[in-house]
């Protein structure tokens, strides 16, 4: 559940947006990436989005259908435009500026496919705004009692939410319905405002976070994570690489251990280690 939407991404490296001249439209969306390459490992996924109704969400449908997704659960509403990031292609966390209208207007979630849902995914992004965020908040309620787990990708900034204090208080609101959290070092650092944080300082704060499973990237620096019984952080390392686009690499990540999770993979490290090896084709551009 959570955003559809356009990526105007950058057609060149650069440092940050000041340095972009020319810019490549893409689909994109955390939780529609995410369903995308669930379905690349092998485990269908059902997108639960709003677009406009005008050239970039007949894009974004097309797009869903052919990736073998279904488009019943995409409401395109007539009112919004379809939702735009601009992106810089980076080799680290992409800087992006959001131009957002769409997205933020997820309706109220079909209660049958809450009921026969296998998992559920929402990003910090789709509850940053009103009326999506009320609907997801009451899905994963809804799917808590169902028995369904659920995650959350708290890809957080300041960009996307009216205050820190909103993002706070939706949290915490979380903390309460147990579910699994996927942070990266650069979410930490901005959700805890804590510029320039290292790994040990992230973990740290981590440590309060009572959850299901708590999974930290630190990119080159490998994983930490840990569920809820565990008392201390497992350690995972990942190989060197030549990263061609970090883009969606977090969106794989996660679609690589909750598709082995679905697969029966209850171990935790070996779950983890398919995440890794599913995020290092998309940073090498062999995952698109």
């Amino acid at each position: 559940m959570g955003e559809l939407l356009i990526d105007a991404i950058s057609s060149t490296q650069v440092d940050d947006l000041s340095q972009a001249r020319y810019l490549n439209i893409h689909t994109g969306g955390s939780t529609a990436n995410f369903c995308r390459y669930l379905k690349r490992c092998g485990t269908l996924g059902h997108i639960v989005a709003a677009v406009g109704e005008d050239g970039f969400g007949k894009i974004l449908l097309e797009k869903v259908v052919q990736e073998g997704l279904e488009t019943t659960h995409i409401h395109v509403t007539p009112k919004h435009f379809t939702s735009l990031i601009v992106v810089g292609r980076t080799a680290q966390t992409p800087d992006f500026i959001p131009y957002r209208d769409a997205d933020k207007f997820i309706p109220a979630i079909d209660e049958d496919l809450l009921k026969n849902a296998a998992w559920l995914h929402t990003s910090s992004f789709a509850l940053s705004a009103e009326p999506a965020q009320t609907n997801i908040l009451r899905s994963i309620g809804k799917a808590v009692i169902f028995g369904v787990p659920a995650s959350v990708d708290w890809n957080y900034s300041e960009k996307i939410w009216d205050s820190h204090e909103q993002a706070l208080q939706i949290f915490r609101q979380l903390l309460n319905f147990n579910v699994s959290f996927k942070f990266s070092l650069d979410d930490v650092s901005r959700f805890w405002q804590h510029p320039d944080i290292d790994i040990p300082t992230a973990l740290a704060y981590l440590e309060q976070v009572q959850a299901a499973f708590v999974c930290l990237t630190c990119g080159g620096d490998g994983v930490y994570y840990k569920n809820g019984q565990a008392t201390t952080w497992e350690y995972a390392a990942v190989q060197p690489i030549k990263v061609q686009n970090a883009t969606g690499a977090g969106d794989s990540f996660w679609a690589g251990y909750i598709h082995a999770r679905l697969a029966g993979e209850e171990n935790d490290s070996l779950a983890v280690g398919n995440a890794i090896r599913v995020a290092s084709l998309k940073l090498q551009g062999l995952l698109v």
